[in-house]
C-alpha cells in the first residue's frame, strides 16, 4: 500500500477564490465589471511582486551610486 503525501494541500488560497466568485458572477451577470477588473484577483499579486521587484532594484542602485561617491 503506498501513500502519497504532498505538503501542498492542494487549496485554492484566497486570490484564487475571489477570482472564482467573480467570474461566476460575471458570467450570470450579477456584475457588470470590466475583465480586467474580474481578473484582478489573478494578476494583482504578480504585478505587486514585479513592482516591488523594481523598486527594490532602483534603491538598491541609488544606494550603490552614493556608496561609489
Amino acid at each position: 500500500m503506498s501513500t502519497n503525501n504532498n505538503s501542498n494541500g492542494g487549496s485554492i488560497g484566497l486570490s484564487g477564490l475571489l477570482a472564482i466568485v467573480f467570474i461566476v458572477l460575471k458570467l450570470i451577470g450579477k456584475i457588470d465589471w470590466s475583465w480586467w477588473w474580474v481578473l484582478a484577483p489573478i494578476w494583482f499579486p504578480g504585478a505587486m511582486l514585479i513592482i516591488g521587484f523594481l523598486i527594490y532594484c532602483i534603491v538598491r542602485e541609488i544606494r550603490i551610486k552614493k556608496l561609489r561617491r
